[in-house]
């Protein structure tokens, strides 16, 4: 069994430390979703949906320099969950988390704010 996320974040890493301008990622809502927390946050420049096509194209090139690395936390045999007080802060807050919450996918800022805790998906620093 394969993991479809951590499938994403190693697709993002590997084109990042080869320094690529775009990586095609198979498409599903939940990295559409994830993806989109990553371009608020500033860790991606952008990206585009191919439904048809079943393709993610993430844009990596000008990306900022702070975040170096994306790590996946929770995984399928060991699902890591947080209650709204206990959303971590990788790296003394100069990191963030992408949180799967009833909200929706947030990062942990937001879901800070919003006052829910979900599954932590995978940490940036």
């Amino acid at each position: 069994m394969t993991d479809p996320i951590a499938d994403l974040i190693n697709r993002i890493n590997n084109a990042k430390s080869a320094r690529k301008e775009t990586t095609e990622i198979p498409y599903s809502k939940v990295k559409e979703e994830i993806l989109k927390v990553l371009k608020d946050e500033g860790c991606i420049t952008g990206f585009t949906s191919d439904k048809e096509n079943g393709v993610l194209v993430a844009g990596l090139e000008g990306a900022s320099k702070k975040y170096q690395n994306i790590v996946r936390y929770s995984r399928p045999g060991r699902r890591v969950y947080v209650k709204k007080g206990r959303i971590p802060r990788p790296k003394s807050g100069f990191g963030i988390v992408v949180i799967s919450t009833p909200l929706g996918v947030l990062s942990g800022d937001k879901a800070r704010k919003s006052g829910v805790g979900g599954e932590i998906i995978c940490e940036v620093w």
